[in-house]
């Protein structure tokens, strides 16, 4: 690992007054100033609409359109760029799945299997499709330790045709066995959609050991724009799908009578897409690889294994989930401070959490807690700031009134 920091515009600043110690990654990552440079090339060189027009900026864009889909192929390890949707982020490929796999192929009666700790973006969709066409939505238990019980997966997975699970939870940190997972559900018929929002930044990541069928991902929490996320689907689901979105650029004949659709990856991508974002998101990926994901990995591990040496030195300090496979994401309570005091007053310090259920309020309710402050950390984050962290719930704790040991 290379001293990256500096190439963060943003966390060379200060906020009131203090350093930042920026430490809400799990909802967005920051951006490298090849990717703010990105940015600035294509808007100042080829801005114009991809697929449509046939002069020398559209063909720039659409160029650096589909060399970006390309990057993405080859740095999720996909078979080809048509399986590589762009999309608006990780809800969006998940709702994509759910329309147009979903009500194509579950009916009433039929089962899709979920877990406790998924996000809101891979619970909603599924209880819209039960409560409209009736399908059964169920859910794998999650463990006091922050893994899933799958002590019983086999009565769980009986009648199934979809299971979808996070691959990296976004408050506990669990990595879960996805191949695993995956092997279980084929074995029984049933496609396999991963949501990997947090995993892209934090690990290689290869769709085809995975094991999976679909996987979801944002552009925003691995160092690229927001507004631009990927689902990466095996070709012939996606060919089997009908369409999320009907408009300009998906379709092959249209006529007042009927419709022909185009081929993936065009079947999906209706309209203007986000092109800017598209290929700045390729840029992000080039950054990364140029750090290399093993090393992103390994890094992460040291931050992730010195934050659980240090944060259990603050008195009165639960965290949530002790997997152990984990990432940098730490979601803890601290006793006697509701979460969004403590993360006002760590504002004040210059350190950005969150606070809140983060998204999944069914596993706080597994947890026990109905809010959490969460502090989750990227590879352009060092030790020290832990220790600033440390430091500060420290002094959180005597603004409450608790005399420190």
């Amino acid at each position: 690992m290379r001293d990256v920091r500096h190439e963060f515009p943003i966390l060379q600043q200060t906020v009131h007054g203090k350093p930042l110690v920026y430490l809400d990654n799990a909802a967005t990552s920051q951006k490298p100033q090849a990717v703010i440079d990105a940015f600035d090339t294509y808007y100042r060189t080829m801005n114009a609409n991809v697929h449509r027009g046939i002069h020398a900026l559209s063909e720039a864009a659409t160029d650096a359109y589909e060399a970006s889909r390309r990057k993405i192929t080859a740095f999720i390890h996909a078979n080809q760029p048509e399986e590589v949707i762009f999309t608006r982020n990780t809800t969006e490929g998940i709702n994509l799945v759910a329309h147009g796999w979903g009500r194509k192929f579950l009916k009433a009666g039929d089962a899709v299997l979920l877990t406790v700790m998924e996000h809101h973006s891979n619970l909603v969709p599924w209880q819209m499709l039960r409560d409209q066409i009736g399908i059964e939505v169920r859910y794998i238990p999650v463990n006091d330790d922050g893994t899933l019980d799958l002590h019983d997966l086999d009565r769980l997975l009986a009648g199934v045709k979809l299971v979808s699970f996070v691959h990296s939870s976004n408050v506990l940190g669990t990595i879960n066995p996805v191949r695993q997972l995956a092997d279980a559900a084929h074995a029984v018929g049933a496609v396999v959609l991963v949501d990997g929002a947090q995993a892209l930044m934090h690990m290689p990541v290869d769709v085809q050991a995975l094991g999976c069928d679909f996987y979801a991902f944002s552009g925003h929490k691995m160092c690229g724009p927001t507004g631009i996320g990927i689902l990466w689907g095996r070709l012939e689901l996606l060919n089997a799908m009908n369409p999320f979105l009907g408009g300009g650029d998906m379709i092959e004949r249209v006529q007042l009578d009927s419709v022909t659709y185009a081929e993936p990856p065009a079947k999906f991508e209706a309209g203007t897409p986000a092109i800017g974002e598209a290929i700045v998101l390729g840029a992000a990926v080039d950054y990364l690889s140029s750090i290399g994901m093993d090393n992103i990995a390994a890094y992460d591990q040291q931050l992730t294994d010195y934050a659980l040496e240090r944060l259990p030195s603050v008195p009165g300090l639960r965290l949530l989930g002790s997997a152990p496979e984990r990432g940098a994401v730490f979601a803890f309570t601290l006793e006697g401070i509701h979460a969004h005091d403590l993360s006002t007053l760590l504002d004040e310090q210059g350190i950005a959490i969150r606070a809140g259920h983060h998204c999944a309020q069914p596993l706080g309710k597994r947890m026990g807690v109905p809010a959490s402050a969460r502090a989750s950390l990227a590879f352009y984050n060092v030790q020290g700031e832990i220790d600033v962290l440390v430091e500060a719930l420290m002094h959180a704790r005597e603004v409450f009134g608790y005399v420190r040991a």
